[in-house]
């Protein structure tokens, strides 16, 4: 049992870790809190943190389909980046057909938006961190650091999955909450231009991505 707990509190500091670094999700899920409230950008931590529990379940477990995503990164961030790119767009788009009256008219800051889909959320960002499959050598290196605990546990590709779920989705609830606290103190106006902001940051990112996997 100490053994599997050691395996299941690494396994949440390098998923903590991993989850981290604020890349065009973590900026995805900055923008969503900001313009779509609360759950929107709950659910899309959790989308990230699951692709993050799936990629250490294939590895923890050896899957053989690991060393097949490797070998077809480049289709696979081609399409990853093409995805932000389109969800850039959109924010780019959303801000020039919405007049400033029409967005602050009855929707404050504050206001979420359960329509615009929590599960649209939670889907895209699961698909966007499984399109970039060099993540799973962030993964490799995780268990061969854990080393003769995990060999010794038959259980230890579940604590391991485990530990990396919760240490990621830990992150992303941290980040939409300093969002959150960020957002009290942003008139409609301000958001509206963060949100072309962020649009543009991501259309710029998923086209490099794609220019860069070419």
């Amino acid at each position: 049992m100490v053994a599997s707990l050691d395996i299941f509190l690494r396994a949440v500091g390098i998923g903590f870790a991993i989850a981290a670094p604020v890349g065009p999700i973590g900026l995805l899920c900055i923008r969503r809190t900001l313009v779509d409230g609360r759950a929107a950008g709950v659910a899309t931590g959790p989308g990230a943190a699951t692709a993050d529990a799936v990629y250490g379940l294939m590895v923890a477990a050896g899957f053989a389909a690991t060393g097949v995503l490797v070998s077809h990164a480049r289709p696979l961030a081609i399409g990853g980046g093409m995805l932000i790119a389109w969800l850039g767009l959109m924010s780019v788009r959303g801000f020039l057909r919405a007049p400033v009256a029409g967005l602050t008219a009855g929707l404050p800051v504050g206001h979420d938006h359960p329509a615009r889909g929590v599960l649209s959320a939670w889907a895209t960002t699961f698909a966007l961190t499984l399109s970039n499959p060099m993540t799973i050598l962030a993964f490799v290196g995780m268990v061969a650091a854990l080393g003769s605990a995990a060999a010794s546990q038959p259980a230890a590709p579940y604590w391991l999955v485990g530990g990396v779920f919760a240490g990621s989705a830990l992150w992303w609830l941290l980040l939409v909450q300093m969002a959150l606290v960020a957002r009290t103190r942003l008139t409609p106006g301000a958001t509206r231009w963060l949100d072309l902001g962020s649009g543009i940051v991501l259309l710029l990112w998923g086209g490099t991505s794609v220019l860069s996997a070419l």
